[in-house]
């Protein structure tokens, strides 16, 4: 029998995943309603997240591209619902940012409205990847969030961003703290996937676990 990874995932889950991201990625729709957004031809995994704590960068790197996801050092970049057409297979969905984006109230609570519009209005959807600044943790508005997916039923899980950030010993002390949070609640998945977009370090194994929730 195969030996697995660090992860427990095997390399043949790791080299299919691999192949999958390597395919075609074509940007579909940029959907600023219900209404705008694609119809249910393929399951979705959502990236969801804190202003500026990396999902445009994630999934770029995800795919081995640069730009497939316009990326911003400004919070609140991400003003839509973005979708992604993976090889025909699968919707990677990029969605606003909540937290400290320096945009008006309003439009803040427009876009809340849209991204439960989205919770609660797509079937294809499997999982919702909740990104994570390693360097600050789980935030208020993290929980809030959390819970709002534990009302939905939303099967989601916690990805921590930008662990290039840590010395290499406070890894496992972000993920631990990060895996505790998810144990408080229902529809989290229990592992925590430490990240980074700029060097690489965790990406197959994110995309192999992407894979494995959307496609099995």
């Amino acid at each position: 029998m195969p030996d697995k990874g660090p992860e427990g995932r095997l390399p043949a889950e790791i080299e299919a995943a691999r192949k999958l991201f390597a395919g075609p990625c074509e940007f579909v729709a940029g959907a600023a309603s219900l209404e705008s957004m694609p119809g249910f031809s393929l399951p979705e995994v959502a990236f969801a997240g804190r202003s500026n704590v990396g999902k445009s960068s994630l999934v770029n790197a995800l795919t081995g591209r640069r730009t497939l996801a316009r990326t911003s050092s400004s919070p609140g970049h991400t003003r839509q619902i973005n979708f992604f057409d993976l090889a025909g297979r699968l919707f990677l969905v990029d969605l606003p940012g909540y937290g400290f984006a320096q945009v008006s109230r309003s439009m803040k609570e427009t876009w809340q409205d849209l991204a439960s519009a989205y919770l609660r209005g797509r079937p294809t959807l499997k999982r919702i990847c909740v990104l994570i600044d390693s360097r600050h943790g789980v935030k208020d508005t993290d929980r809030e969030t959390m819970k709002n997916l534990d009302s939905a039923a939303v099967s989601y899980q916690i990805i921590l961003t930008k662990v290039d950030y840590l010395k290499k010993g406070d890894i496992p002390r972000a993920i631990a703290a990060a895996e505790a949070v998810a144990r408080q609640h229902g529809a989290a998945h229990p592992e925590v996937l430490p990240t980074s977009s700029e060097t690489g370090f965790g990406i197959a194994d994110l995309r192999a676990e992407i894979a494995s929730a959307a496609l099995l």
